[in-house]
């Protein structure tokens, strides 16, 4: 017994560490680092929701009127952009596990194209905005629409540089099917602007 234990003891030292698969449900997705990131960017939008709560007790009417006044399609245009968007990082992710990285560029460059589409649309509609007298100065209603969803705009610059990157490493061979973290990572923080979209838009188009 005592001989059979030893053998166990030592076939188990020999051993290598054991290490998580690149698709274990054990692995957390992208990198520490990136999901530092992703809580600061949470707990600032948390306080600005925090912000736009406080506001909307305090002026209820404003609230109340003030999306007539904001061009809806917009707002749709955009989500529609990020939810799109945000698809094609998922087949991206999907296309480098599969090792297919010609597959992953392409579900890439077209992530940030329709990324884009966000600035784009928001440029125009401002302009539109401004043309209507809707400024930030035209009401609380309006200075906090503003000062969320550029801030959001801001953090969606940010993701849409960082989906740059990954496309030309992506381009440059860096990512496999063994080690595709910083892929993941550039698709995590665009999956968590794309929630953040999601609150936003019904504060401000739907909710009356």
């Amino acid at each position: 017994m005592s001989s059979t234990i030893a053998t166990i003891v030592t076939e188990d030292a020999v051993l290598p560490a054991p290490t998580f698969d690149a698709h274990s449900p054990e692995r957390v997705p992208g990198n520490s680092g990136i999901w530092v990131g992703i809580f600061c960017v949470l707990v600032e939008f948390l306080l600005l929701f925090g912000v736009y709560f406080v506001a909307r007790s305090h002026h209820p009417e404003a609230f109340l009127t003030g999306p007539d006044k904001l061009v809806t399609s917009a707002g749709v245009a955009i989500t529609l952009l990020l939810l799109t968007s945000g698809y094609c990082m998922v087949k991206a992710v999907e296309a480098i596990r599969r090792e297919s990285r010609g597959a992953t560029l392409r579900w890439v460059i077209l992530a940030i194209l329709l990324g884009c589409g966000y600035p784009l649309i928001k440029f125009f509609e401002i302009r539109w905005n401004v043309a209507h007298g809707i400024d930030g100065e035209a009401g609380i209603f309006y200075t906090t629409y503003y000062y969320l969803t550029l801030n959001h705009l801001v953090h969606v610059s940010w993701g849409l540089l960082g989906l740059m990157w990954v496309a030309v490493r992506t381009a440059l061979g860096v990512y496999s099917a063994k080690d595709y973290s910083g892929l993941e990572a550039a698709a995590v923080y665009w999956h968590t602007t794309d929630v953040i979209w999601l609150v936003i838009f019904p504060f401000f188009y739907v909710l009356r």
